[in-house]
């Protein structure tokens, strides 16, 4: 079944120096761009991440320090993917748990500000797991009953991806083919940042999702405890975190 799309929707893989959303950075980035008129754009690049590579991670994608010691850096590449990117929504594979928070943090670290909150996200490995529970490779042999060869190369993960895409909406008749119907569909959570720090609470409130203050309005925690805002700025969070932490805070501020 082919797409139905109004945007055009950008599957996209990384490789990375580990799993950390805050510490770790993109050593490759594969995407594949589908038009609503179905015309197809796939590009990948290496990244050179300006620190090691552990040994850990290596062995998982196959890439290592010299193979990206002549890359660019993500800050020379951020305003070209911005653009590539600019009005599309984005499809992965375990996409909203880990590779759009950290290209999210990517591109705020080099202060490239990209609104994703525009975005609808499809994350395929949601739809897999409520309907099946399996793994990416199992989940290409479940659908497309073909095996997937270079498992951790970020384009075969990508092309992947946006093969089971389509065979899950061929597969299941409640699957609706509409963007907005499978990003809500593959959606886990109500977080506000995309590390779940701050959630929405039923009446569409920020609150802590952590800690002390847990379940508490972040706009009460910031009033009654006035150290609060500058721990978690000088603290182990995500520029995400942080960045949504004092939209909230200023919004108090300025009454807006």
């Amino acid at each position: 079944m082919e797409l139905n799309l109004r945007n055009p929707l950008v599957f996209f893989d990384l490789e990375t120096t580990g799993t950390n959303v805050v510490s770790d950075r993109i050593v490759e980035i594969s995407y594949l761009k589908v038009y609503p008129n179905g015309k197809e754009e796939c590009k990948t690049r290496r990244i050179n991440p300006e620190m090691p590579i552990p040994a850990e991670a290596t062995a998982i994608h196959g890439i290592s320090d010299d193979d990206v010691k002549d890359c660019p850096t993500f800050r020379e590449i951020a305003k070209s993917l911005a653009t590539h990117i600019e009005g599309c929504d984005l499809a992965g594979y375990n996409s909203n748990r880990f590779d759009i928070p950290l290209l999210v943090e990517e591109f705020l670290r080099v202060d490239v500000d990209v609104d994703f909150h525009n975005r609808k996200f499809v994350d395929v490995q949601t739809i897999f797991h409520k309907k099946e529970q399996r793994t990416l490779s199992a989940a290409f042999k479940f659908y497309c009953n073909k095996n997937l060869e270079d498992a951790h190369s970020a384009e075969a993960d990508t092309k992947a991806t946006y093969e089971v895409l389509k065979a899950q909406l061929d597969r299941y008749e409640d699957l609706k083919n509409d963007i907005e119907y499978l990003s809500d569909f593959s959606s886990f959570s109500n977080n506000v940042d995309f590390s779940g720090r701050i959630i929405y609470n039923e009446k569409k409130e920020e609150v802590i999702n952590f800690g002390k203050h847990k379940g508490r309005l972040v706009a009460e925690v910031l009033k009654s405890d006035p150290g609060y805002y500058g721990w978690i700025m000088q603290g182990d969070f995500s520029l995400h975190t942080k960045k949504v932490l004092t939209n909230i805070r200023l919004r108090g501020l300025t009454g807006k």
